[in-house]
């Protein structure tokens, strides 16, 4: 029984071994070199910024530094499968591989650039004070119950401090207007409470969020 017991015992081992093998390889031959992520980034930073901190234009291309994995690799995958609208991001996403989606969501993550700013100061008291307390009359919940008190976001809640005030505007300013984003379900919660905020406080949400660090 001693032997049954022992052999069963080292079969187990050698299983696990062979599994463990079998995972190391399979994540060396999807692991990303430097060199294909650097190409990657300096092609991100032609609209993203320097160290993914948005660029302010003629069209505000969104920061991503200090983004969630989460929520940046579900962005990804949305323009991939065409249920974002944007037909550039769409054609730029189908070019990377799911360890490069993978790879290039942490890299972004961990990034921390100042924020641009920019946005009109007198504004920011205002959309503080929304931003913690909603709008009551509106039946607003405050933005901080999902993008936490700091706006750093959690999973698929993204970060949206220190975000280009104007990227952050247009966003809501359009959805208020009824412009559907994403194509594979219905109006999103962010899409419903844009529509119960008029422009005023967009864009004092949107200022105060763009100073956050």
């Amino acid at each position: 029984m001693k032997i049954i017991v022992l052999s069963s015992g080292l079969l187990a081992l050698f299983l696990n071994a062979i599994t463990a093998t079998v995972h190391a390889q399979n994540a060396q031959k999807s692991a990303i070199s430097e060199r294909e992520l650097q190409a990657k980034l300096e092609y991100c930073k032609t609209c993203h910024g320097l160290s993914g901190q948005g660029y302010r234009g003629s069209i505000p291309m969104p920061r991503l530094a200090g983004q969630q994995t989460e929520y940046l690799e579900d962005q990804l995958r949305a323009f991939i499968e065409r249920k974002r609208t944007n037909s550039f991001m769409s054609k730029v996403a189908d070019a990377l591989s799911p360890s490069m989606q993978k790879t290039l969501a942490s890299h972004f993550n961990e990034l921390n650039p100042k924020p641009l700013g920019g946005a009109p100061k007198e504004l920011v008291a205002k959309g503080k004070t929304i931003y913690e307390e909603g709008v009551p009359e509106a039946n607003v919940a405050p933005c901080s119950s999902c993008h936490g008190p700091s706006a750093k976001g959690d999973g698929q809640f993204p970060r949206l401090a220190g975000q280009l005030h104007d990227y952050i505007s247009g966003r809501l300013v359009s959805w208020s207007r009824g412009r559907r984003e994403r194509l594979d379900a219905n109006p999103t919660e962010m899409e419903l409470i844009a529509r119960s905020l008029t422009e005023s406080q967009i864009f004092a949400i949107a200022a105060y969020l763009s100073y956050l660090e």
